[in-house]
């Protein structure tokens, strides 16, 4: 049976718009393929384009061996940034807005060339990209208690919701992409640390799949993008009142304070 794109698109919005949870996507459409999950996302980002926000960048999920084994895949997902998705750093993140997020620590690549697969390598990624930044990534998933596969998670945006990048802006060249470590505190408490190479072992190794894997739909990373490249260690759940901060070695540190 055909999957309805189109119906499974606007529940997904609205459950965004509307701050509550659905059940999974998958469980209405026993059918539904990678393909097909990608199409819904494609929908809900191209009315949020018409409705006036402006695309930033994208992110990378699933990096990290552990979550792809949870979810039973061996390669990684993205999603799409907008600017109503982006929080300046010092702005408060209103949980009201959110259903039930969590914290990721990552780097973000900020693009100086545009990268157009296929065929992109690690070499490529270091010759396009200006700076690296410390980032936060707020994901929240539209899906009832985080109960998701592959394709309820790309469908619904790589479960993405908001993200913070840190203003200390170093050359990508000054990286040891493999062994630079992050902490990841909560309300001062260190929590979860881990280095870059949990990354696919290199994050510019994501960003180099993310943009093979978009020529796919004649989607290329702009110049001026921003590329989350995926979460360094597990996500944490965050309410009102919490306050996090992801400090990367010689690289900085990036917080966000939800209220």
């Amino acid at each position: 049976m055909t999957m309805d794109i189109q119906k499974a698109a606007d529940a997904l919005y609205e459950a965004e718009r509307g701050a509550y949870q659905i059940p999974m996507v998958s469980q209405e459409n026993p059918g539904m393929t990678v393909a097909d999950a990608y199409a819904v996302q494609l929908k809900n980002i191209q009315r949020r384009l018409d409705s006036g926000e402006k695309l930033v960048g994208m992110k990378i999920g699933l990096t990290s061996k552990g979550m792809q084994q949870l979810l039973g895949v061996d390669v990684p997902d993205y999603g799409h940034l907008t600017d109503k998705m982006l929080l300046l750093e010092g702005q408060p993140c209103p949980t009201g807005q959110l259903i039930q997020p969590k914290v990721e620590g990552e780097l973000a690549f900020c693009l100086r060339k545009t990268l157009r697969g296929p065929g992109l390598t690690i070499a490529d990624v270091y010759d396009a990209t200006d700076y690296v930044v410390p980032a936060l990534e707020i994901v929240d998933s539209r899906i009832q208690d985080w109960k998701i596969k592959l394709v309820d998670t790309i469908a619904d945006n790589g479960s993405s919701a908001r993200l913070v990048v840190g203003s200390r802006m170093t050359p990508i060249h000054q990286v040891d992409m493999r062994l630079t470590g992050m902490t990841l505190e909560k309300n001062g408490e260190l929590l979860n640390s881990g280095t870059t190479a949990e990354v696919w072992g290199n994050p510019a190794a994501a960003v180099a799949w993310l943009g093979n894997a978009l020529s796919a739909y004649d989607i290329e990373l702009k110049a001026g993008s921003i590329v989350l490249a995926g979460a360094l260690t597990a996500a944490l759940p965050a309410a009102a009142g919490d306050c996090f901060t992801a400090s990367f070695c010689g690289l900085g540190s990036v917080s966000i304070k939800f209220v």
